[in-house]
C-alpha cells in the first residue's frame, strides 16, 4: 500500500497555515499554504540585506508556518508555492530622512517593512520590526503618542472613514512614505472603517481604541508633531467628514494639541 503523497501548495487546504493567516495579502497568494522553500528563500533574502534572519520578521514567521504545514503533510520539504516559484521573494530599500525603509515582498505583495537608521552600522542591525527605530526628542510629543491620546480621549468611538483618513495622514507624516505600511495603523483603520459600515450596532463595531492602542510602538518610524503635521491631518479628517469638522478628541484634535505643546503656537484659531 503506497503512502499518500503531500498535496501541492497551490491547493486550498483547510487545516494548513496559509499566507492570509500570517500576512495581509490577497489574491491567489492568500489561500496558498506557506511552503518550506518559500521560507528558505525569504531567509536568504534577509541574510543578504541585514546579515541575519530578523527575529519576529517574515522569514521567521514563514519558517514556523512551513514547519507546521510539513508536519501536517500539506507540503513536502522541498516544495515552494506556485506564486513564489514564478514571482519570487524580493527585498527593496527606499531612502528616507535618517535612514532607509526596507520592504519585503512575497510574489509581489508586501509582507514586512522596517526602518534602518543611517547609524545602524555603529550599533548592530538597527532594524525596527513593528516599532519606531528612530530616536525622537524625548521632551516632545510624537505622532505615535498623539494617536495614543486619541485612543484615550475618543477610544469608544467607532472608526469612520474620516478617522481612517486622518490616521493615514498621520502615519504618512511619521514615515515620510506616500504608501500605507503593510499591516500598519492606516491599513488597519481603513479596514475597520469599511467593516464598520457593514455593521448595524455601534457596540459591534471596531473602535479607535482597538486600532490606536499602543500606536507609538506600531509605527515603523515616529517623530515629534509639528504644525504642518497637525494641519495635514486636520485637512484629511475634515475632507472626509460630511460636516467638515474635527471630531472632539479625535485624531486631528490630538495632533493639534500635541503641536501646541511642542512649539507653543496655535495651529488654528
Amino acid at each position: 500500500m503506497s503512502q499518500e503523497q503531500p498535496r501541492r501548495p497551490s491547493e486550498q487546504v483547510v487545516d494548513a497555515v496559509r499566507y492570509c493567516d500570517v500576512f495581509p495579502v490577497s489574491g491567489g497568494l492568500a489561500g496558498q499554504p506557506i511552503a518550506p522553500q518559500d521560507a528558505a528563500t525569504m531567509q536568504s533574502a534577509e541574510n543578504m540585506v541585514f546579515g541575519q534572519t530578523l527575529k519576529g520578521g517574515p522569514a521567521a514567521a514563514m519558517q514556523s508556518a512551513a514547519t507546521a504545514n510539513e508536519r501536517l503533510g500539506v507540503v513536502g520539504h522541498g516544495q515552494a508555492t506556485d506564486a513564489t516559484a514564478v514571482q519570487g521573494v524580493t527585498v527593496s530599500e527606499t531612502r528616507i530622512p535618517g535612514g532607509r525603509m526596507v520592504t519585503e515582498f512575497v510574489a509581489g505583495q508586501a509582507v514586512g517593512q522596517y526602518f534602518a537608521p543611517d547609524d545602524a552600522a555603529a550599533g548592530g542591525s538597527g532594524v525596527g520590526v513593528g516599532g519606531a527605530a528612530a530616536a525622537a526628542d524625548m521632551t516632545k510629543v510624537t505622532i505615535g503618542e498623539a494617536l495614543e491620546a486619541t485612543a484615550l480621549a475618543a477610544g469608544d468611538t467607532p472608526v469612520e472613514r474620516s478617522d481612517a483618513a486622518a490616521i493615514q495622514a498621520a502615519e504618512a507624516r511619521a514615515t515620510g512614505l506616500n504608501a500605507n505600511v503593510p499591516g500598519g495603523l492606516a491599513a488597519k483603520a481603513q479596514a475597520a472603517a469599511a467593516a464598520n459600515e457593514m455593521v448595524d450596532r455601534d457596540e459591534d463595531k471596531t473602535t479607535l481604541a482597538d486600532v490606536l492602542a499602543d500606536a507609538a510602538t506600531k509605527l515603523v518610524v515616529d517623530k515629534p508633531v509639528d504644525s504642518t503635521d497637525a494641519l495635514r491631518v486636520a485637512g484629511a479628517e475634515s475632507r472626509n467628514k460630511a460636516d467638515a469638522t474635527a471630531k472632539p478628541g479625535g485624531v486631528a484634535a490630538s495632533m493639534a494639541a500635541a503641536a501646541r505643546l511642542n512649539r507653543d503656537e496655535a495651529v488654528w484659531d
